[in-house]
């Protein structure tokens, strides 16, 4: 009997992951017999099951906290992870176990869908120097944008994080947030306020310009304070819902060789497993 080629999330804790909804959406779609699971793996057991992929039956594994550096350096990174320092996706090729960082391509291509014309921005704002805001600038970078503002609330961060990066980056202290604000086309907050549970995020989106584009990864609530006041104002918005399902298009095709679409009918079909989890 042939064995259905399947994928896994592997992480500690895993089970508020979406990431199987939006994979057996695609298996279905696309008329494909395979599966993709939860892995709950703790800390000291991540490298056996790593390296027991494969015997597993996987064909390769999403990496999601607390397991993504700790995966980089149990697989062979491209460049993106390696810039990221983080592996969100392993995969088999030329029967070596390599990895990737898909939030690049999940953050780039989001904007692309929901906000064309974003890289038009002359100078970025980003909020945060967490991992995420790592596969932001890497993005930014990659894109083309001259100028990225870093801010966080720990200074030292933001500046050890800019060196990381570049001339093109420039570390901002957390309270001289507003004046930069004037001057960028784009607004990215990688940071958890805003998020359900967390204090607020206090950006005055007032005073951006009326071309630029605001885009928040928290994608609980769906629709942050600083989206809805960027809204208010009518500046085009990506949420983090978008860049979640755009993150998750490569990996499937490196597992089952088809590339999937992001429909409305997906949004639509997490938007409600979301919104169900709120109530």
């Amino acid at each position: 009997m042939s064995v259905i080629p399947a994928a896994c999330l592997i992480g500690w804790p895993a089970a508020h992951s979406r990431s199987p909804l939006i994979h057996k959406y695609w298996l279905t779609a696309l008329g494909i017999a395979g599966d993709y699971r939860i892995e709950a793996v703790e800390p000291a057991a991540l490298a056996d099951f790593i390296a027991g992929l494969a015997a597993r039956g996987y064909r390769g594994a999403n990496v999601t906290i607390p397991h993504k550096e700790r995966a980089l350096a149990l697989s062979a990174p491209d460049a993106r992870a390696r810039a990221v320092g983080a592996a969100n996706t392993l995969y088999f090729k030329d029967g070596a176990l390599r990895s990737t960082n898909t939030d690049v391509e999940g953050f780039i291509n989001n904007l692309d869908a929901g906000a064309p014309g974003w890289d038009r921005a002359d100078e970025a704002l980003v909020l945060g120097a967490g991992g995420s805001s790592r596969a932001v600038l890497f993005g930014l970078l990659e894109r083309g944008i001259g100028r990225i503002h870093l801010a966080n609330r720990t200074m030292e961060r933001a500046q050890a994080l800019a060196a990381q990066f570049g001339h093109r980056v420039t570390p901002v202290a957390w309270e001289a947030v507003n004046d930069v604000l004037p001057r960028a086309g784009l607004v990215v907050n990688t940071t958890s306020l805003g998020m359900k549970g967390q204090p607020p995020l206090d950006v005055a989106v007032g005073a951006l310009p009326a071309t630029a584009t605001v885009a928040d990864l928290v994608y609980a609530p769906l629709e942050t304070d600083l989206l809805k006041a960027a809204r208010a104002r009518g500046l085009t918005t990506a949420d983090g819902l978008g860049m979640l399902l755009h993150q998750a298009v490569r990996g499937f095709e490196l597992w089952f060789g088809q590339r999937p679409v992001v429909t409305p009918e997906l949004r639509a079909l997490v938007e409600a497993d979301l919104t169900r989890a709120a109530a």
